[in-house]
């Protein structure tokens, strides 16, 4: 089924690294924002990494963000997907990067998971020539990573 993305990404003029999923799960776009599964763990790991509190409304997860100078999209503006399943991401059209990259010193990308990193490297890499980070998924599908190891994994290249 073909998806266009639902919402715009999260940054503000201080971001400077930037955070790219794949493309939003059918529960994050229920939720209408990102990383919207209570299984998915990286609202979690990112206040884990900050030592703050799990936030639980959209505007404290932005205000998370945007305190620690993270800017957030995805890597696919819309794809055909079957249901959530990144490993079905086909005839992906990158977003547009420019919109955070001519407003934001971004120095970092990193890219929560491997779907997200192939769909940065192979779409928008040769464009913003920056090298990105690929960090362990924050899915529940990553099971073989505990919260706290990731969040000990996101800390190393978040701080």
């Amino acid at each position: 089924m073909r998806v266009e993305h639902p919402f715009a990404p999260v940054f503000d003029s201080r971001s400077r690294i930037l955070i790219l999923g794949s493309f939003p799960s059918v529960r994050s776009r229920e939720e209408g924002f990102y990383y919207g599964h209570p299984q998915n763990r990286f609202w979690r790991v990112l206040a884990a990494v900050y030592g703050e509190s799990v936030p639980v409304d959209i505007p404290s997860k932005k205000r998370l963000l945007t305190d620690h100078c993270l800017a957030l999209w995805d890597a696919a503006a819309r794809c055909d997907i079957e249901g959530s399943k990144d490993s079905s991401i086909t005839n992906a059209v990158p977003t547009d990067l420019r919109v955070i990259l001519d407003h934001a010193p971004i120095e970092r990308v990193l890219c929560n998971g491997q779907t997200a990193a192939r769909l940065y490297h192979c779409l928008q890499e040769p464009l913003t020539h920056l090298p990105a980070l690929i960090l362990p998924s924050t899915s529940p599908l990553n099971a073989a990573w505990r919260t706290e190891r990731l969040a000990g994994e996101w800390g190393k290249a978040l701080i």
